[in-house]
């Protein structure tokens, strides 16, 4: 039986091109910066973010984590919004890692805006730590798109103010997709990117940090403090390399497939969704029936080949690469039969 898994885009498989290219790729010792694949990785993700250099990470997680790392001292103090995935969902490494604080900014649709921006932003009191750092998500969890306008605004308070500026763009090609501009139209307004290959790109390993030369060369030593430091690594890097030239050139089929999902769902009269929250891969949903049978639901749809998260009563359904309308039309035909 096919299984058709909607659980997120990280569950993406490497394609046959990706897996003959790994098999082929040349590679070297990373740490000595011998690894040619790497290199070129590193270089051609670069120049894709308009960035002096880059660096290749295992995780999303870790990109992350350098970047805050290498922008901040100890008791600094990040801004960023209440539900961003470094708060949320990184085990609280910013305590562990950094030693830095973190003050977070709530909104309705979790964005950052300029007038909470200034209010958050610490003054010179004696008291007080000192705002070293804004984190920004484009695209965000919660499946919206930040505005450039507001990008824009956010990093010239942020600069005025002294402030490093990290994205955390692990879909930041569904943004820029999203936006319909240049993935380096939204990476002008920050200092430091982080961006996944394995998020809908199909890569299966791997994320890009990304920012100057010399926050590059101060976050490669905190990677090999981190043990991350990795041997011969262009195994992973070739695969990355078809993930940022080829794959983020078809991630608007995916976004077509969520708009798609979301009205055969919307049509099937069971659930309630707003439609123009579906700006990316995402599409959140909630069942009409408040006798809905929640607890077997997930079982249901397992036994029949369909993996998703039991996250209810509100319930996200990713589209990526391996998910067709077929499959879509299977899925919301199943569900009309639960």
């Amino acid at each position: 039986m096919k299984t058709i898994d909607l659980r997120s885009d990280t569950v993406t498989q490497p394609t046959q091109a990706m897996r003959n290219a790994m098999a082929n790729a040349e590679v070297g010792d990373d740490v000595y910066g011998d690894d040619p694949t790497i290199n070129e990785l590193e270089t051609y993700a670069a120049q894709l973010v308009n960035k002096e250099a880059a660096l290749f990470v295992p995780s999303g997680t870790m990109g992350n984590q350098l970047a805050l790392m290498t922008h901040t001292q100890r008791g600094d103090e990040i801004i960023t919004g209440a539900h961003s995935h470094i708060v949320i969902h990184e085990v609280g490494a910013i305590a562990v890692l950094s030693g830095a604080n973190v003050r977070t900014i709530s909104h309705p649709d979790d964005f950052i805006t300029p007038a909470q921006l200034i209010r958050a932003i610490r003054s010179n009191d004696i008291h007080e730590p000192y705002s070293s750092v804004l984190s920004m998500e484009n695209a965000l969890s919660n499946g919206k798109v930040m505005p450039l306008n507001l990008m824009k605004e956010n990093f010239e308070i942020a600069d005025k103010n002294g402030l490093f500026v990290h994205l955390d763009g692990a879909r930041l090609f569904n943004a820029a997709v999203a936006l319909n501009v240049e993935v380096s139209d939204l990476t002008q307004y920050c200092d430091s990117v982080m961006f996944c290959l394995s998020k809908g790109l199909c890569a299966p390993i791997g994320s890009i940090l990304a920012g100057s030369q010399d926050f590059i060369h101060r976050a490669r030593k905190n990677r090999k403090l981190l043990g991350g430091g990795m041997r011969q690594a262009g195994f992973l890097a070739a695969a990355g390399l078809i993930a940022l030239k080829e794959m983020r050139l078809r991630l608007h089929e995916d976004h077509e497939n969520a708009k798609y999902l979301a009205q055969k769902l919307l049509d099937s009269g069971l659930v309630t969704l707003n439609i123009e929250d579906v700006q990316i891969n995402m599409v959140f949903f909630d069942f009409i029936d408040s006798h809905f049978n929640h607890d077997d639901f997930s079982d249901y749809l397992l036994k029949n080949g369909v993996k998703i998260n039991p996250d209810f009563p509100t319930y996200r359904f990713v589209t990526h690469y391996w998910v067709s309308k077929e499959d879509i039309d299977f899925v919301v035909d199943l569900i009309k039969h639960y």
